[in-house]
């Protein structure tokens, strides 16, 4: 049975100039390998996320290919040096196509 999924993000709403904060994102997902059957003993179908990539004010600041021995519900963890205000997106890229995308404001000053 899939699960919906949906993507947490955990950062600090304001920070100092130059301040390092840390980021920490997760993922409600199956990851699923496409090796494992089901109780009729069809293949289940593979879907996993590929992906992660963390922008800042549409500049990529993070990026991680992941792989089938990636768990399920992946974590990612991360810092960024605080020195503007602006607008994170996080985007998780399914190797099915699919995109989730989650978005967090930071306040600098």
């Amino acid at each position: 049975m899939a699960t919906a999924s949906i993507p947490r993000v955990r950062l600090p709403a304001q920070a100092k100039p130059g301040e390092l904060i840390e980021i920490k994102t997760l993922i409600s997902h199956e990851m699923e390998s496409g090796q494992r059957r089901d109780s009729a003993g069809k293949v289940i179908p593979r879907k996993i996320i590929k992906q992660f990539v963390a922008a800042f004010n549409g500049k990529t600041v993070f990026e991680a290919d992941w792989h089938p021995a990636i768990s399920a519900n992946p974590y990612q963890s991360f810092f960024y040096k605080a020195a503007e205000s602006g607008e994170f997106t996080f985007t998780w890229k399914d190797d099915d196509g699919s995109e989730y995308v989650a978005k967090n404001k930071l306040t600098v000053g």
